[in-house]
């Protein structure tokens, strides 16, 4: 049976149709002469009681309830009948009744005259609502249902599936579900993919199936697809005949459009500047966009944001760079198959680029939307979104979206933007507060690793340092300030740039960590002495800092150090035996208190020196005794280059990423100038020794083939031995040393350092130094404990 023919003889009789309702027959003196089984089943009297008499038996005049009569419009007791109208009527067994009635004249000239029909007044309005859902369902329900018969042919629909269809039903009466969405499919997953797959398992289990998303071009409404919510169930008669499956379909597509937009921009918010580097959030933009929203995204911006430079206001003849683009039409975003690099890109006058520049605002034409990045004034660069279909317009929803994707876009590239000219600015910084380049020393082969906890700045308060010392000795820093950034590093440039001033002054490394303290104890007591200040003394920045510092002598081979607060270095033999000096470790710079101390040890030829901070050897599951272990079992085996033991140390205690602190490491291999570039000769402090000391260095000078430079050393050895015999006491020693340049030093008891001065016409001296300082490149004082040591550097001749 179809659902058709089953809709044609179904039973829509009403409660007062004659062959159903109470009723009764009247002659022309209202009395009855006929009565129906159901008018004795409705007021109790059996036929052969109310044969013959008066209609006013039940409908006789008496008190009739107020409330019935006002609620239902009751007429009263006794009134004629005419029409269908409520009555209260009598039961046998003297009941009220709320009835509904009606009348019918009779035709013919028999004595029936005419028909009452009667029903129960609540029997009458639960059929009339059920009449009027069904009339609604039919016509004004927003859902479209549709009745498929057994052979999967529509049979019957309602107003609101005929608007779906956009045409009369009986154009497409008879079709399958399939004939009329041939593009359409579900999905819902774990269910059939086709509306007659998803039918036919309803009719043959009878399972019912609710809420199955189904995706299709609505015929109403071409070139846009739709998606309804359907559900199907299985429709049988009162004796289990199976003759179809009514279909349900509620358009959500309005709802889901406003869902995906939602999580399209929830995705953004998780996805879009993720990190800090202008390309890579354009590019994540990309992502995003397509094919979700877009079938292809282009982004351009401005040279200044790359460079991350402040931004104009824009116009249309602002110069762009396209910087990322995707596209749902290839898998390669550009085409090329290689990483994208910036581009010039030029929109012609009246482009939808060009006329977005122009005004500054949003342009849609067509299946092209282009949109601005702004922030505040400041034009960032232009985002292009185009759909494959030039009908597929981009309606106010759509536009609004892409609206705030670009403002999501145009924050994160800004702040992309502000890092990048932050951190120029910081490595920028950095570079001028570490060594760019350590110059090659003769005293020692050098390697070195420098990694700053803060990945957003690129800087840390740990730094290192190689300062070249007279004698051809090497100091060797290292130092740690307290916390990281940028900040520190300025910290650290502080200390740096102090301790390469002082040893310049040849001090010993107690000394040396001594007068650091100091000065970091009058920097926080001349701060408290400013204007508006506390009369508390400020803490320096620098306080708390750690510092190593190490002297390396070449020629005795001696190496002194002491530090403040600082782990002591490793020192590695030549059979790659590691140990970590006992050195006092001195309180960190700037809380005074106690006194530094100094330690000298010997070190063979080819000794590793390995100077680190503590983030090199701690983290957050490693204690530093551990990270010594490490660190030791790396440079134990000394055979390897200092850069591989660098790259070695490196892996096995930074590869966790766990580090709590910058780590810096300076590693050097320690070297020996021989007797072959070394001559000392003791003298005595008398004037005789002067002419002594020019025949030693000028016959070593000959021997080294140096014979250019023995007029200069000549006259230095002369005046420096002079003035150590006039002003100094003995004994006096002379010693050339053979380096990257001429060393010439004499050494004397006194402790008074020699001053340049201008000799006036008539002074009889005076004029020596003055003469030895402009023939030689540098010349300077360091004090021993026996004594000073006045000493010079040349340059050789050149090779031409």
């Amino acid at each position: 049976m179809s659902a058709w023919n089953a809709a044609e003889t179904a039973d829509f009789r009403g409660p007062l149709d004659v062959t159903r309702a109470a009723t009764a027959v009247l002659d022309a003196q209202n009395t009855v002469i006929g009565w129906s089984g159901a008018a004795e089943d409705l007021l109790g009297y059996p036929q052969q009681e109310i044969v013959g008499k008066p209609l006013s038996t039940f409908l006789a005049p008496g008190q009739t309830s107020e409330s019935a009569a006002a609620q239902h419009s009751v007429q009263p007791l006794g009134a004629p009948l005419s029409g269908t109208e409520i009555r209260v009527a009598r039961h046998r067994d003297g009941r009220e009744l709320l009835l509904a009635i009606a009348v019918c004249p009779l035709p013919g000239s028999g004595p029936a005259a005419r028909v009452v029909v009667a029903t129960d007044l609540e029997h009458l309005r639960l059929w009339e609502s059920r009449l009027s859902l069904l009339q609604g369902l039919a016509t004004q329900s927003p859902v479209g249902l549709g009745i498929y018969d057994t052979d999967l042919r529509l049979t019957w629909c309602n107003t609101a599936y005929e608007l779906e269809i956009g045409r009369p039903f009986e154009e497409f009466r008879g079709l399958r579900a399939d004939e009329m969405y041939p593009e359409g499919r579900f999905v819902t997953k774990g269910y059939p993919t086709t509306l007659e797959a998803v039918m036919r398992h309803v009719i043959d289990t009878g399972e019912p199936i609710l809420d199955l998303h189904f995706l299709a071009e609505q015929p109403s409404d071409p070139g846009r697809e739709h998606l309804w919510s359907c559900s199907y169930y299985r429709l049988q008669d009162s004796d289990g005949h199976v003759f179809g499956v009514c279909e349900d379909a509620f358009d959500i597509t309005d709802r889901y459009e406003a869902q995906r937009r939602l999580n399209l921009l929830v995705d953004a918010g998780r996805a879009i500047g993720t990190a800090l580097d202008v390309v890579v959030t354009a590019e994540e933009l990309t992502e995003v966009a397509v094919p979700d929203f877009v079938h292809a995204v282009t982004v351009d911006l401005t040279q200044e944001v790359l460079e991350g430079e402040e931004q104009g206001v824009g116009g249309p003849a602002t110069p762009l760079l396209r910087v990322a683009s995707r596209s749902a039409w290839t898998d390669d975003p550009d085409g090329s198959g290689k990483p994208r690099q910036p581009t010039p890109v030029e929109y012609p006058r009246g482009s939808p680029q060009s006329r977005s520049l122009s005004s500054g605002g949003l342009v849609v034409v067509d299946d092209t939307m282009v949109v601005p990045l702004r922030v505040g004034s400041s034009l960032l660069g232009l985002i292009t979104f185009r759909r494959d279909n030039p009908l597929a317009t981009f309606d106010n929803g759509e536009v609004e979206l892409a609206d705030e994707l670009a403002t999501r876009t145009a924050v994160s590239i800004d702040n992309a933007r502000r890092f990048t000219r932050e951190r120029a600015a910081s490595l920028a910084l950095q570079r001028q507060l570490l060594p760019r380049h350590v110059p090659q020393q003769s005293a020692v082969d050098l390697a070195y690793r420098y990694l700053p906890t803060d990945d957003v700045s690129g800087v840390g308060g740990d730094w290192f340092d190689v300062i070249a010392l007279s004698g051809s000795r090497v100091g060797l820093v290292v130092g740690d300030v307290v916390g990281h950034g940028l900040r520190a590093a300025a910290t650290m440039g502080r200390l740096r740039t102090t301790v390469r001033a002082l040893a310049q002054l040849d001090l010993a490394p107690d000394e040396l960590l001594t007068r650091l303290d100091d000065l970091l104890g009058h920097s926080a007591h001349e701060q408290s002495d400013l204007p508006g200040s506390e009369t508390e003394p400020q803490e320096d920045d620098a306080t708390g800092a750690t510092c190593l510092y190490t002297v390396y002598d070449p020629v005795s081979r001696r190496c002194t150090m002491a530090r403040a607060g600082h782990l002591p270095p490793a020192v590695v033999d030549t059979e790659g035996h590691v140990s970590f000096p006992e050195l006092p470790a001195g309180p960190p710079l700037g809380l005074g208190g106690l006194p530094f101390e100094s330690t000298e040890i010997e070190l063979p030829v080819g000794s590793l020196l390995a100077l680190f901070t503590n983030g090199l050897v701690q983290s957050r599951d490693r204690d530093i005794e551990e990270g010594l272990g490490v660190l030791g079992g790396v440079l134990g085996d000394n055979r390897r280059s200092l850069e591989d033991l660098c790259d070695r140390a490196v892996a096995e205690l930074l590869s966790g990423g766990k580090t709590v602190d910058d780590s810096a490491l300076l590693l050097v291999r320690t070297r020996e100038l021989g007797a072959a570039q070394v001559v000392d000769w003791e003298l005595p402090a008398e004037p005789v020794a002067v002419g002594h000391a020019r025949e030693l260095a000028t016959g070593q000078l000959h021997e080294w083939g140096l014979d250019e430079l023995c007029f200069s050393t000549e006259l230095v050895v002369s005046e420096l031995v002079t003035n150590a015999v006039r002003h100094a006491g003995g004994p006096l020693h002379l010693r050339l040393i053979r380096d990257r340049m001429l060393l010439c030093e004499v050494a004397d008891a006194g402790h008074t350092s020699p001053h340049l001065r201008h000799s006036a016409e008539d002074d009889e001296g005076g004029r020596g130094l003055f003469i030895v300082a402009q023939i030689v490149h540098r010349w300077g004082t360091r004090y021993t404990d026996s004594g000073k040591t006045i000493w010079t550097e040349q340059a050789f001749p050149s090779a031409g």
